[in-house]
């Protein structure tokens, strides 16, 4: 069954952008999406705030994206996060 999470990263002031360029041109959301069972890892902006980067992530299963959990390019992602956003917060999508 088809795993989707999303992902609501609250960016440090002016950083969104950034964030999301450095996960891009360090090559490491190519790498997710070259993952097994990866179906999609796309970044959306918000247009009511400035600061706000919604990840939606969809996988084959859920076993596939705890897998995704401890490749080696998940360091890349950390420590973007760390340098670029202040909080954030994930939520699994859940069929009615």
């Amino acid at each position: 069954m088809e795993y989707t999470i999303y992902v609501v990263y609250h960016a440090k002031p002016g950083c969104r952008e950034a964030f999301v360029r450095r996960l891009e041109e360090s090559g490491a959301a190519a790498k997710v999406r070259a993952e097994d069972g990866c179906l999609a890892y796309d970044y959306y902006f918000s247009a009511q705030d400035e600061n706000i980067v919604l990840l939606i992530e969809k996988w084959e299963s859920k076993k596939h994206q705890q897998i995704h959990l401890t490749q080696p390019h998940i360091a890349d992602i950390r420590a973007a996060k760390a340098e670029f956003v202040e909080d954030s917060y994930l939520g699994e999508f859940k069929l009615l």
